[in-house]
């Protein structure tokens, strides 16, 4: 019980008081993510120079949930390379299914604090919203585009 009432502290945290949502110039990257069931929407935003992902911020609104996952995605995988911020994301994903080993939940640092959320299948969506439009625009998504976690 200890455990789950400091996970909620980071969420709440990161919802009230998110370091990474603002808007932000010099962006190589922006993608819109919408999750069309509960009406979350957020514009990321990247500064990716060299294949590594310099700066990131995000606008938009959404839960909490949402909003606390995206602000601890940034905070990691800034000053990564792209290609260590698709392995995070995968390492996430996998760990929202119940899926990825405790070392790789570990490196996931705080949005580790997300991992009972398979536990609620109405908010897994706004969990991942952030993460799928970080792999979407990484992946090659367009600046006019936007994805969904419709098909998740």
């Amino acid at each position: 019980m200890e455990q789950r009432s400091f996970y909620n502290e980071i969420l709440t945290d990161h919802n009230l008081h998110p370091e990474f949502k603002h808007d932000m110039e010099g962006a190589t990257v922006t993608l819109e993510g919408v999750n069309p069931s509960c009406g979350d929407d957020i514009i990321l935003s990247l500064k990716v120079e060299d294949g590594v992902i310099k700066d990131g911020a995000f606008t938009g609104d959404g839960c909490a949930i949402s909003q606390a996952s995206a602000d601890m995605m940034l905070g990691l995988v800034i000053g990564k390379t792209e290609e260590e911020a698709l392995k995070l994301g995968d390492i996430f994903m996998r760990m929202i299914r119940g899926e990825a080993s405790d070392e790789e939940i570990d490196s996931l640092e705080e949005s580790q604090a997300l991992r009972d959320i398979a536990h609620m299948p109405a908010r897994v969506k706004c969990a991942v919203l952030g993460w799928h439009t970080m792999e979407e625009m990484l992946r090659g998504a367009g600046v006019e585009d936007s994805v969904t976690t419709e098909n998740l």
